[in-house]
């Protein structure tokens, strides 16, 4: 049985191929309509956009056409649609019955004369969508439409009560009737006109201009003449009587631009402001670019170095301050003023926080310049380069006699263990000197690795090292110290092309490689630096290289220091300058932290600035801060939004195994997450220890920090838990160092800055104009310590509660994140706040991702809830 089934089915089978119609249509896969991709083609928006202009154009007609024949259509529009299948009735509107029921609909039952405007709406759609571009504002339109269809309805039935047309339809004349029971006939008629009145302004814009006076025509050339003289006589009256405005103490030129002071009203020499002329020639903003670089050794003794103002994005010439001054005539804060249609005018117009970003960045005009931040400090000088001393001789001076003893000596202790090489050669540098050998055939490297210690005891010298083989070569590499050791200035480095002439962000100048080339890096692209080494090997002067290298290079406004210091004395020099380049916690009168307890905040606030700058990187669509600080300049970011421009911070720790000891997980938590996560938005860290083991450098310490640097170190464990490999263990000390980055492994010797050199550079930056105070961070208040204050108790207020209550109240938001993003605080700190407005009923209960309702409408009603808590 079960057989003549498979044959009855194979023999159907055979029939359904010769025979299409027997196949079973369940098989057949089904076309399914597939709507996605419909609202994805191009061509349906296109006939929809068609279709928008067709009907503003049918909309349009039949409105114009029932002016004419509303009588006569009347008794057919007010049947409805039940008119359109009456063929035995005829309409005289010119798009037929249709067109009479809905004239009819659009000025009987809803808006009058007023329905006109509604064409525009589907006629800005239609434009929009056929040609996949925005030819028209949509949004602006319909704020336009909703609210001139309204006003215009009201006020034609207010003005035309007595017509049987319905000039206002039944809508404008529903509200009329509501509008004269409120405020009667004569109120209803005053704020139907301010609010016409206001519309038009609102819409057209127009300008109120007050009649000038015209002048007569010149007769003859006495006369000009006369008139001349006359008009020279007043202006020189006008200079005798101009008082000049002493300017106040510490006022940066942002600031004067923000009180409505101009380029212009600037005396230089005097630092006084002038009244502005009546008429002002624009200076153009130019910049001038050399064909050959300026050697810097030729430059005059008071001519500072760098010879540009670098930025995250441009260059900027020093001469070019001046000109910024005189061009850029508003800051950010300040409305923007765009050419009118009209001759000569200036039209005023205020972009409000609703605008869209789109909207703001199109109304930008192409002359104005870009932001400048560095002229908050305009009068900056940067270091010279006579500050800085000239240790020692440039050029490495070598002993031929020594290169060939030691020469001698590697071949003879090679061939001791039967070892031959075809080639040696020889590289001298600062500290070491580099031989590199070539192998005979068949000869394992690895014999020669071995053999260090036997190499170091015939030449009887310390710090041999053998690299096998040199990475890119196909040589082995012997590292063998110098009897006579140069020393590497700093003014060499600073002083070099390398330095002068990059486009590293925050460019450092660390030291010299063996074949004595400067050794320049950028620290953003590090991002982090790990620095470890026994007592006295060279950590501080390191420190103080790098911090040297980027007083040199930035300017106040680009670059913001966090220092710590635990031994209080490392550091302490840096003080002088913490009003131009260093950052504290809030109500702290020391910016060089040294306070295992202050440490831990000002790291957490670092945590909660990350936070508040990746918060400002999101809303501006930017991936990191120089695409951020990018789109600042160019004036593309509403400081009224919270954008501010961003200067990079560079947090410095001296010594942490200290750290580690005294606070352990505290200190070790905002480590790893701002080495995990603050490289995009310009936070970097550079943290040194003489403790290198591996309870102190962690694992995950030593994950984000893939730049390091190791000096003599004790140890092989010590050189591999900083290194991840041996070889500083074999360094000579004294600015002798290895640095790993982006994975190769390079030794140098580490520039010198002598203590006396910062004190100068300090000083010369010190006697400075500088900014009012140091850079705040956000604050950032311990939650245990909270709790034991009471901070949730209202007896016991946040200082800041007042201002999150008019910050709430005027924003009409009850939103955490708010608070976090305008004043700069901790998620803590903010969820308390808004704890203690819910106590206070200023704002309602919580209502999971929502914002909270705001109890309070007006800044009055706030002020009076506050003093009947007072």
């Amino acid at each position: 049985m079960t057989n003549r089934i498979k044959s009855n089915n194979s023999n159907k089978g055979k029939e359904a191929e010769k025979d299409p119609s027997l196949r079973d249509f369940r098989k057949e896969p089904e076309a399914q309509f597939d709507l996605a991709a419909l609202l994805k083609d191009e061509r349906t928006w296109k006939i929809v956009g068609v279709g928008s202009i067709i009907l503003s154009l049918f909309l349009f007609i039949s409105f114009a056409s029932y002016l004419f024949t509303w009588q006569e259509d009347q008794a057919i529009a007010q049947q409805g649609l039940s008119a359109l299948l009456d063929e035995d009735k005829q309409a005289l509107n010119w798009l037929g019955r249709l067109g009479a029921v809905v004239a009819h609909f659009f000025f009987f039952k809803a808006f009058g004369l007023a329905s006109f405007i509604v064409c525009t709406f589907f006629f800005v759609v239609g434009v929009n969508l056929l040609f996949r571009q925005r030819v028209f504002s949509i949004w602006r339109n319909l704020k336009y439409v909703t609210i001139g269809v309204s006003v215009m309805s009201v006020s034609l039935s207010y003005v035309f009560r007595s017509s049987s047309f319905p000039f206002g339809g039944g809508v404008g004349e529903l509200i009329k009737v509501e509008m004269e029971g409120l405020f009667g006939v004569v109120g209803t008629g005053a704020v139907l006109f301010l609010t016409a009145f206001a519309y038009i302004i609102w819409q057209f814009n127009p300008n109120f201009n007050w009649p000038v006076k015209k002048l007569k025509p010149i007769e003859n050339e006495e006369e000009l003449t006369n008139e001349e003289e006359v008009a020279n006589e007043k202006e020189v009256t006008n200079e005798e009587q101009t008082q000049f405005l002493p300017l106040s103490a510490g006022q940066t030129l942002n600031e004067l631009y923000a009180a409505g002071v101009r380029p212009n009203q600037l005396k230089e020499d005097t630092g006084m402001l002038i009244p502005p002329a009546e008429e002002e020639a624009s200076i153009p903003l130019s910049l001038v670019e050399l064909d050959e670089p300026i050697a810097v050794e030729e430059l005059p003794d008071h001519v500072a170095i760098p010879p540009a103002i670098s930025t995250p994005d441009s260059d900027i010439s020093a001469e070019t301050i001046t000109t910024m001054e005189q061009s850029q005539e508003e800051t950010l804060s300040e409305p923007e003023v765009l050419p009118s249609n009209g001759e000569g005018d200036l039209e005023l117009e205020i972009k409000t926080a609703q605008d869209s970003s789109a909207e703001a960045a199109e109304t930008v005009p192409e002359n104005l310049p870009p932001y400048e931040p560095t002229l908050d400090l305009s009068k900056y000088k940067y270091p010279t380069l006579q500050l800085l001393e000239q240790h020692g001789s440039e050029k490495i001076v070598h002993d031929p006699s020594e290169l060939e003893s030691n020469k001698t000596q590697i071949i003879n202790t090679l061939r001791n263990y039967a070892i031959e090489i075809q080639k040696i050669s020889a590289t001298v540098g600062p500290t070491v000197t580099l031989y590199e050998i070539v192998p005979a055939p068949g000869v394992r490297i690895s014999r020669i690795k071995n053999l260090e210690d036997d190499i170091a005891l015939s030449l009887a010298a310390l710090g041999i090292r053998i690299i096998a083989p040199i990475p890119g070569k196909g040589t082995i590499g012997i590292e063998v110290p110098n009897l006579k050791k140069t020393i590497v200035s700093m003014r060499t480095l600073l002083s070099s092309e390398k330095f002068q002439h990059n486009n590293y962000s925050l460019p450092i100048a660390i030291g010299k490689k063996i074949d004595n080339e400067n050794y320049i890096v950028d620290l953003a692209s590090m991002p982090h630096l790990l620095m470890a080494g026994a007592t006295g090997q060279g950590k501080s002067v390191g420190l103080n290289a790098i911090l040297v290298s980027l007083l040199y290079k930035k300017h106040p406004s680009q670059l913001k220091f966090v220092l710590i210091d635990p031994k209080k004395v490392e550091l302490s020099i840096y003080r002088h300058i913490e009003r131009h380049f260093l950052a504290k916690l809030p109500g702290e009168e020391d910016a060089i932290i040294t306070d295992t307890k202050k440490v831990i905040h000002t790291l957490n606030a670092l945590c909660i600035e990350m936070d508040n700058r990746y918060d400002l990187l999101k809303e501006a669509g930017a991936r990191n801060i120089k695409e951020y600080n990018e789109k600042f300049i160019n004036r593309k970011l509403n400081p009224q939004k919270g954008h501010a421009y961003l200067p990079f911070i560079v947090l410095v720790v001296d010594e942490f195994a200290d750290l580690i000891m005294t606070a352990g997980r505290e200190v070790e938590m905002p480590i790893a997450r701002l080495a995990q996560l603050a490289r995009a938005i310009g936070i970097h860290l550079i943290i040194a220890t003489q403790r290198p083991s591996v309870n102190i450098i962690t694992g995950t310490i030593k994950a984000n920090f893939p730049s390091r640097i190791a000096f003599k170190v004790s140890s092989k464990i010590d050189s591999r838990t900083i290194l991840d490999t041996g070889g500083s263990e074999q360094l000579i000390g004294k600015g002798d160092m290895l640095i790993s980055h982006h994975g190769e492994l390079t030794r140098l010797q580490c520039a010198f800055v002598d203590t006396l050199e910062v004190e100068k550079v300090v000083d010369y930056i010190k006697e400075q104009q500088g900014y009012p105070q140091a850079f705040l961070l956000p604050e950032y208040i311990d939650e245990k310590e909270a709790e034991a204050r009471g901070e949730l108790d209202m007896s016991n207020r946040d200082s800041l509660f007042e201002d999150a209550a008019r910050l709430i109240v005027q924003n009409q938001i009850g939103s955490t994140s708010l608070l976090q993003r305008r004043m700069k605080l901790g998620y803590n700190r903010a969820g308390r706040l808004m704890d203690q407005l819910e106590i206070a009923g200023i704002v309602g209960p919580s209502q999971g991702s929502k914002p909270r309702d705001v109890l309070i409408r007006t800044e009055a009603d706030l002020m009076r809830h506050l003093e009947n808590m007072g």
